[in-house]
């Protein structure tokens, strides 16, 4: 197995690391090839850790107020070797197979590859449970509530259903062709999952574990956002260089914003008064005021590629496609005020208080 430590990028012990979760905001940066999860002080953004060995970590989700991050190998492993890695020193054979947990084989499809999905601790950064899944997995979530975790499988058109109070895969839920951006409704009754092949955003229903019915959503559907009230959902068609904005309850497009570009990354201010998106293919940071439709742009290069609001605070943490970078952006200037080294790729982050 391999072994996860934290590495202090300040020289701190790892008991500080845990002091550092209980009082100040982190940002989790998933480092993509690297196999490595940056920990980042939201208010100063200096790193103060690296959670290691989470192998080509691409989704990464957790919730404020729950013990759990989860992330998601977006390379396919021979199931064989889960079982053949080596044991650490001082770890019962049973703990050991805890961290390894294997679906059972009534939820699991078979004819998939397998790839891996890391349970974290959040305040530690150790692995509680890596957990065998379908397929490469893109990206993740965690429900509001705690009790869910999902995640999608591009090459398996579904999302794996994991149960969080037990560590233990739930079951499959066929989506649609190429399944990619993954988001759980407030109350955490519902996820909503974008199929980049064919033009729609899937609807599940939680208590049956079913797909309930499919929204259409432009041509190529990535990354989205949902309005905390469930009524809104903000859809990047990659491709198009589109965002569309989507009533929940009808299917109908509201709204349409045309930045000409590529498309990546994208996330609604705390207030949902102002969606940001990163235009990747002009290397541009997008401000699109949702009350009267204008919008602002500011030069970002290279490639700006995913985008996180850190809620309550003044800050956007905006990573790079093309280089080993976040830039810390101003939410109001859209100036960078700072940037962050990291190593590999900045995937999908995570800001938790």
């Amino acid at each position: 197995m391999t072994r996860v430590r934290i590495l202090s990028a300040l020289s701190l012990a790892g008991s500080l690391m845990t002091s550092w979760a209980a009082q100040a905001g982190i940002v989790y940066i998933p480092e993509g090839s690297a196999d490595s999860v940056l920990m980042v002080e939201s208010e100063t953004g200096e790193p103060i850790g690296r959670i290691v060995g989470v192998e080509a970590v691409h989704g990464l989700a957790g919730a404020p107020g729950t013990r759990y991050l989860v992330a998601g190998s977006y390379t396919e492993i021979n199931p064989e070797s889960v079982a053949q890695r080596a044991k650490p020193e001082g770890v019962s054979q049973a703990d050991h197979s805890a961290h390894h947990a294997r679906p059972a084989q009534a939820s699991m499809p078979t004819g998939k590859g397998v790839s891996l999905l890391t349970v974290l601790d959040a305040g530690t950064g150790e692995v509680v449970r890596r957990i065998e899944v379908p397929g490469a997995v893109h990206h993740t979530a965690v429900s509001p509530d705690g009790r869910w975790a999902m995640a999608t499988h591009p090459s398996g058109d579904g999302v794996s259903l994991i149960d969080l109070t037990t560590l233990d895969y739930a079951d499959f839920i066929a989506t649609g062709l190429m399944p990619n951006y993954v988001s759980f409704s407030s109350d955490s009754s519902r996820a909503y999952v974008s199929n980049a092949g064919n033009g729609t955003l899937s609807e599940l229903d939680l208590g049956r574990r079913i797909l309930s019915r499919n929204l259409l959503a432009g041509e190529g559907p990535e990354h989205f956002a949902l309005s905390r009230d469930g009524a809104t959902v903000f859809v990047a068609d990659a491709q198009a260089g589109t965002v569309l904005r989507l009533d929940i309850a009808s299917g109908a497009v509201t709204a349409t914003y045309e930045f000409g570009a590529e498309l990546h990354g994208l996330d609604l201010s705390d207030r949902e008064d102002t969606l940001f998106v990163a235009v990747k293919g002009a290397d541009q940071l997008a401000a699109i005021d949702l009350a009267s439709g204008a919008t602002r742009l500011r030069q970002l290069a290279p490639a700006p590629y995913h985008v996180t609001v850190d809620d309550g605070g003044e800050t956007l943490f905006v990573s790079s496609r093309d280089a080993p970078r976040v830039w810390v952006v101003d939410r109001v200037s859209l100036q960078v005020t700072s940037e962050i080294g990291v190593e590999g790729e900045g995937h999908q982050m995570v800001v938790l208080p």
